[in-house]
């Protein structure tokens, strides 16, 4: 790698972009998991979507040259990492989903970067700053008004699915404050290649008993390319650059851009659902980027002095 290739991959906004095609990917995840959940099972999508990623991530890594080993004594957290941040969050997520609202499961994720913020302050991988949490109210406040009150309704008949994406908001949010050590001893593709190789020990036999319910003949083309969709953007891309990007950024920091999720959601809406943005969504929009704004900055300097003393992907 030339001084100029190593001076671009250090740019101190990669990460930042990176985060943002993130969110971008994991809102499009809902809108096309849908279809998949037609016909498939929640455990059943679970599976082949932690199945599918992990080849691919596997593959990727080995044609890179990145696959590292774990140490015998890195292995605690890094089943840890992928109980919480890959079993435990997608069954949880998927089967709420399937139970409640995508507005209810929209609003509840809003949780998960103040869940982060205080899990980082209590294992000591992150501080609450006077900025910071300035940051996740103005942002949180945006998406309040994004959804607004009468957008959403919690009631008994989603309660069940309501109380999943809570659970899998903090577990999340602990995912997301315990990996960042792991990311910056080993690099990210390692990382997040064996969080999913091990998520699959727990995944594939359950998703594999439930589908094996299913005529295969009932599951059509679209489907599949939904689940193919599924595996490849809004999983493997998406926790490869997340965790990228959480090894250059502190793990506050990488939550907050959650909050961008319902603005990516409710802009795509017009073009799937022929919906309109009034004043409202243009208002809590500006709330949004604001709070991101305002926890991202930094100064310059240490940005760049943090980002070239970490190893390059």
């Amino acid at each position: 790698m030339n001084s100029a290739q190593r001076h671009f991959a250090n740019h101190p906004a990669l990460p930042h972009l990176a985060l943002i095609a993130v969110q971008i990917l994991f809102a499009t995840w809902p809108i096309v998991g849908k279809i998949a959940l037609r016909v498939l099972p929640a455990v059943s999508l679970v599976g082949l979507r932690v199945a599918g990623a992990a080849v691919v991530l596997f593959a990727l890594a080995r044609a890179t040259g990145r696959l590292r080993s774990i140490k015998r004594n890195d292995w605690p957290l890094l089943l840890l990492s992928s109980a919480l941040g890959l079993v435990f969050n997608q069954w949880l997520f998927v089967t709420g989903l399937s139970l409640t609202t995508a507005i209810n499961s929209t609003l509840i994720s809003t949780t998960i970067p103040i869940s982060t913020l205080l899990l980082g302050m209590i294992l000591g991988t992150d501080r609450a700053s006077l900025r910071r949490t300035l940051g996740i109210v103005v942002a949180a406040a945006g998406v309040l008004l994004l959804i607004g009150r009468s957008a959403h309704e919690f009631s008994s008949a989603t309660r069940t699915g309501d109380l999943l994406i809570v659970a899998n908001s903090l577990c999340y949010g602990a995912y997301i404050a315990i990996s960042k050590d792991l990311v910056k001893r080993y690099n990210a593709l390692t990382v997040i290649t064996w969080v999913f190789i091990v998520g699959c020990i727990a995944t594939i036999p359950v998703g594999v008993i439930s589908i094996a319910r299913i005529p295969l003949r009932d599951i059509s083309i679209g489907v599949w390319l939904a689940v193919a969709y599924v595996i490849v953007m809004p999983t493997a891309v998406a926790y490869f650059l997340n965790a990228w990007a959480l090894a250059r950024l502190p793990p506050s920091t990488v939550a907050v851009y959650i909050y961008l999720q319902p603005l990516f959601a409710f802009a795509l809406a017009p073009l799937i659902l022929g919906e309109t943005l009034g004043a409202r969504a243009i208002l809590s929009s500006l709330m949004i980027f604001a709070g991101v704004l305002i926890v991202t900055r930094r100064r310059r300097a240490k940005i760049i002095d943090e980002s070239q003393a970490l190893e390059t992907i």
